[in-house]
């Protein structure tokens, strides 16, 4: 295998530092400019282009128009507008289609094109122009359409339906409820679930999740948009408590009869990543216990529900978290591709239908971040991994068959691929630290490449700060941690600045990559902007550097990154331009418990900090996430009194801001209110700025209020 050679990579983009070139006479930014609830934002992104796959025809989607794109050429054809779509669908006010970004092509080989409103969905034939199948969507949540049968299943007033290609309506259940819910995802959106209904590859049947949360206590969530406040609690299973039961039934659409998985207990289980095989007859679905660490790939008779046998068993000291189904071999239904780390990194492995691991196809000291899908024609796989760089994403073919990877890309920045449906072709859309975003039309036998998109810096004629990257040792001496930060355009090495650590540190999150910017959030430009210096870091326990990096927190989070971000500080107390009697810290949800685990732990070190939406007692946040890392508060005592900040109030010194959503059914408010109880209590003097009726982020205009205040608490304590 022919690849970039990973050390230069690095020395080229880690010590490269992307400087504006001419900072007199030009414009400032706003949060309006920057942030992304702001009303100017849309202007300062790079400018993007939306494209999809008519089997291995290329279009590009627009808001009144589809262009057929020319792979070899570039040259593009209008398809049809939406004047069009609209006047061939016959639509009325309610079913009249607003653009055209959403449009796809279900059918490869077929002129069908489906478009929907959120209201109706409708198959439009764009040759004959007339329209193939419509359905109204109208009073309807969770809608998955198969597009083999046409069925589609949704959710409405908490039961499960199916409304097939006839029109006609099935209920699936009866006894829906808030306690018992159907065809939604389960176990708090943990191990990589996302929806609560999938189809057999023909349509014929529905696999579906049904929740019993009954035993699950309610947190009181307070509607205050009311003349008189409204009760309206969230489920919430706390570490330690009682957690939800699910189990999985399949509806069979031509026998309209409803079987459900004879699985072992649901009791103190999870069931994830369910996945048909190609005949529609099995089911396979990885089952977890409780403490996360015996993982169980099971098959089940999609017919009977009875179990069919155990495939594949994986244990682990720490955890198991199996995020990624199974995918069966699109030339050999017998064999199938299955995502572990259990070498030490993601990678992908070759197991028959039997459950024998016939071969690892990928391995090294990197992850495989996505699968894209198959090449049919080569028997490979699309892949997109950090090989090249732990910082990039770049896109590689694998042959099955050997092993073999080769680069798709040009081995440099961040890329996200999309495959069409044959594999031989990819839309590859990526940006690297001094390219605001490209995009080309690949061939994965490299015969053609063609770029179809270079986008101007759409911060041409602004201040633009200074970006650099590098990298510093972590507290046990020998892990590179990979750092940002963020200098004012003015920068000069005689000055001393005021400056603030953006933290997150927490699992299934990095914060620095080589894409524009090294990644860098605006909120950095507009405090460089301000005068400060901002420095990022990721810490062990964050994620794509394998599973020993990850896991080296375990039953005691913030601690290891504590020591970790404390190295950063000691790199920042050498570099002469930082006032280190004027250091901040901010994050927000892992990152706001970092915050004030920072500000309490070293009080002497951090003058000023903002938390956002903070953890302060794992022991009451949900326990999918919070015992995969920490265990239960029963088995690990010692973890949940070390890692709590509740005993910390006392050490507050600096000037501290916390921040919540009022309505934050993921960090429950009741983390900010008990920490302020203690804080009275100790004499310590937090501020506390709410959020009414917003949950865990700030949507919409809301986050330019939030990101305001944020950026005001700095320039007024810390300046």
């Amino acid at each position: 295998m022919k690849l970039v050679n990973i050390k230069r990579i690095a020395l080229l983009t880690l010590g490269m530092a992307i400087c504006s070139v001419n900072t007199m006479a030009q414009k400032e930014f706003t949060l309006e400019d920057l942030n992304f609830g702001g009303r100017n934002y849309r202007n300062f992104v790079a400018k993007n282009q939306y494209y999809t796959w008519w089997g291995d025809q290329l279009i590009r989607q627009d808001v009144e128009e589809c262009y057929i794109v020319d792979k070899k050429t570039g040259k593009e054809s209008k398809l049809f507008s939406l004047d069009e779509i609209n006047l061939w669908a016959k639509s009325d006010d309610q079913k009249r289609v607003r653009h055209l970004l959403n449009a796809n092509f279900p059918y490869p080989t077929q002129p069908i094109v489906a478009v929907g409103n959120g209201k109706a969905f409708t198959l439009v034939n764009f040759q004959t122009r007339q329209i193939v199948w419509q359905d109204s969507l109208s009073g309807q949540k969770a809608n998955d359409w198969q597009a083999s049968s046409r069925a589609t299943a949704f959710v409405r007033d908490h039961q499960l339906f199916v409304i097939d290609v006839q029109g006609q309506l099935h209920q699936i259940t009866t006894d829906g409820s808030r306690d018992i819910v159907y065809g939604e995802a389960v176990h708090r959106n943990e191990f990589g679930i996302h929806q609560g209904t999938f189809w057999n590859p023909d349509g014929s049947k529905l696999a579906f999740y049904r929740m019993d949360q009954s035993m699950v206590e309610d947190y009181p969530q307070v509607d205050i948009f009311s003349p008189i406040a409204l009760h309206e609690p969230d489920k919430y299973p706390m570490a330690g408590k009682k957690i939800h039961q699910v189990s999985v039934g399949i509806f069979d659409l031509h026998k309209k009869s409803v079987t459900y998985l004879k699985t072992s207990s649901p009791v103190d289980r999870y069931f994830t990543n369910i996945s048909w095989s190609p005949d529609g007859k099995r089911v396979y679905m990885f089952e977890l216990n409780r403490d996360q660490n015996d993982c169980q790939l099971m098959c089940y008779d999609a017919e009977t529900g009875e179990k069919m046998g155990e495939i594949y068993r994986e244990t682990h000291e720490k955890y198991v978290e199996p995020s990624h189904p199974i995918m069966f071999l699109p030339w050999d239904d017998k064999k199938f591709i299955m995502q572990s780390q259990k070498d030490g990194y993601n990678h992908l492995y070759l197991f028959d239908s039997k459950g024998r691991q016939l071969q690892q196809i990928t391995s090294g000291k990197w992850v495989v971040l996505k699968v894209l899908g198959f090449n049919t024609k080569n028997k490979s796989i699309i892949f997109e991994s950090n090989e090249c760089h732990p910082l990039q994403r770049n896109l590689f073919q694998v042959h099955v068959k050997g092993g073999k990877r080769t680069l798709l890309d040009n081995g440099r920045g961040v890329h996200n691929g999309m495959m069409s449906a044959s594999g031989e072709w990819v839309i590859d859309n990526y940006s690297e630290p001094d390219v605001p975003r490209n995009i080309e039309i690949v061939q994965t036998n490299l015969k053609s490449r063609r770029r179809l998109l270079t986008a101007e810096n759409p911060w041409k004629g602004y201040k633009i700060p200074i970006f650099e990257s590098g990298t510093i040792k972590a507290a046990d001496g020998t892990t590179d941690l990979f750092f940002r930060m963020v200098k004012p355009a003015d920068f000069t090495p005689e000055r001393r600045y005021p400056t603030v650590i953006y933290v997150y540190g927490g699992p299934h999150a990095h914060n620095v990559q080589a894409s524009w910017n090294w990644y860098s959030r605006s909120w950095e430009t507009y405090m460089a902007q301000k005068g400060y210096i901002v420095f990022i870091l990721d810490n062990r326990g964050s994620e794509n550097r394998g599973r020993d990096f990850e896991q080296a927190t375990f039953r005691q989070l913030g601690q290891i990154e504590m020591l970790d971000q404390m190295q950063g500080v000691e790199y920042l107390k050498k570099q002469p331009f930082v006032d280190t009697g004027r250091i901040g810290v901010h994050g927000w949800s892992f990152g706001g418990f970092m915050t004030i685990s920072l500000m309490t732990n070293y009080p002497d070190v951090f003058k000023v900090g903002v938390a956002g939406g903070p953890v302060i007692d794992w022991k009451w946040y949900e326990a999918m996430y919070g015992e995969r890392y920490m265990d239960t508060p029963q088995n690990n005592p010692e973890g949940y009194e070390k890692t709590s900040l509740m005993p910390r109030a006392k050490d507050l010194k600096g000037k501290l801001q916390i921040i919540t959503g009022y309505n934050d059914p993921v960090v429950l408010p009741q983390h900010c209110l008990s920490f302020l109880a203690e804080c009275i209590k100790q004499g310590t003097q937090p501020d506390f700025f709410v959020y009414p009726g917003e949950e865990h982020n700030m949507r919409g205009h809301q986050s330019v209020h939030l990101h305001e205040r944020i950026t005001q608490y700095f320039e007024d304590y810390l300046k």
